[in-house]
């Protein structure tokens, strides 16, 4: 009777594992296919020097995420989840989730290099390049326990072009300055896909307004909102007011202006600065340059690609050549693939496979300009007190 229980508590593990094995989520199922594990080698010359080593650990890391929060969903345990082999396998380790109190959803996670496991495999240092600690954001889940509040979000996005309104933005900047004062912010990357890739944007953006610059990577970052839209509108007609205004007779008043007509402050700056690579040294100010990975049949996030729209194109190509004097731009990734259906474009697992060709540009973009002009937009002149005679 015993020997007849083993054996079914034997052939039970074994469908259990047969199912894990052919799971569509599993890593060797679906993970990147030519991306060797951290080894000794890596001491010589680090993998993590690649932009698209990279690319394809932080997009697993967020694939991570997802999977968590489906782990959760599913009362996966330890032993059947499918999440920690997305980390395991790069020799990183789970510190922390990010929980939504208000639907306890896990939306976020901090791995950290895992020393143990890294030594295991005769790796004694941690590779020249690899962050110490990577902060991962999902994006929307389209499972019933959690959608409603992604979506709640996604619509916060959309409304607002904000969200800071958000707990979720709350949760997630505590985590990201934590590790950051604790391994030093240039040993801390942050990563997240579509609704993630807001929320990275915006806490890495809250960081460095502080001067605390963390790495940042933005997979199929949202880009369209009601606010933006109308904001064109009224820029549109801002421009045809101001054309109306150039024909009118001059009243004699004397303005300071740019060299495309508009109104400048004392500095000399305009309201909003186009070039993301604008030139602050003499500030003190460091760039912060996230690096953004858009697909243009993606049209959550193809508005990353329009041009500056300012001059006319032969200013706008030259522009998109690259910054001048040691500038540094955002830098933007474009995958190109051909026409695609959006599901196929704005998912994630195209940031890690083989079969896509990515293009690199340092390129200016209103819509860049705008996520990044609070950068670089100097203080208030404070009005200087005349001296007694």
């Amino acid at each position: 009777m015993a020997n007849g229980c083993s054996g079914e508590l034997q052939e039970r593990d074994m469908v259990v594992v047969q199912e894990e094995e052919a799971h569509p989520y599993a890593f060797h199922v679906s993970g990147p296919r030519n991306v060797a594990s951290p080894n000794w080698r890596d001491l010589i010359s680090s993998s993590w020097k690649k932009e698209n080593y990279k690319r394809t650990v932080f997009s697993c890391f967020i694939q991570a995420v997802y999977l968590l929060e489906i782990d959760r969903q599913e009362n996966r345990t330890e032993e059947n989840a499918l999440a920690p082999n997305w980390w395991r396998s790069f020799k990183y380790k789970l510190t922390q989730t990010l929980i939504d109190e208000r639907d306890g959803s896990i939306f976020g996670a901090v791995l950290e290099w895992d020393r143990a496991a890294a030594l295991a495999d005769m790796v004694l240092i941690r590779p020249s390049g690899a962050p110490k600690a990577v902060l991962a954001l999902r994006g929307t889940l389209l499972k019933g326990p959690t959608i409603r509040r992604d979506i709640e979000d996604d619509l916060r996005f959309l409304a607002w072009e904000s969200l800071k309104g958000s707990v979720r933005f709350k949760v997630a900047l505590e985590a990201l300055k934590s590790v950051a004062e604790m391994y030093g912010s240039s040993n801390v990357c942050v990563a997240g896909h579509s609704l993630g890739a807001g929320f990275a944007l915006q806490v890495g953006k809250a960081l460095a307004k502080e001067g605390v610059y963390v790495e940042a990577h933005l997979f199929n970052p949202p880009s369209v909102s009601m606010a933006m839209s109308l904001r064109n509108i009224g820029e549109k007609a801002g421009f045809a007011w101001k054309r109306f205004k150039s024909m009118l007779p001059s009243n004699g008043e004397t303005q300071a202006t740019g060299d495309d007509g508009e109104k400048t402050s004392a500095l000399g700056l305009r309201g909003w600065i186009p070039l993301l690579g604008y030139k602050t040294s003499s500030m003190g100010l460091k760039n912060w340059a996230p690096n953004f990975y858009v697909n243009n049949s993606d049209y959550i996030c193809c508005s990353y690609t329009d041009p500056d729209g300012t001059g006319d194109k032969k200013e706008a190509d030259k522009e998109n050549a690259g910054p001048a004097d040691g500038q540094v731009a955002a830098k933007l990734f474009v995958m190109s693939k051909g026409k695609q259906k959006f599901l196929e474009a704005h998912g994630l697992e195209q940031w890690w496979s083989d079969d896509g060709q990515l293009q690199q540009a340092l390129h200016n973009s209103k819509l860049m300009s705008r996520q990044l002009k609070s950068l670089y937009t100097f203080p208030a002149t404070q009005p200087t007190q005349r001296m007694p005679q």
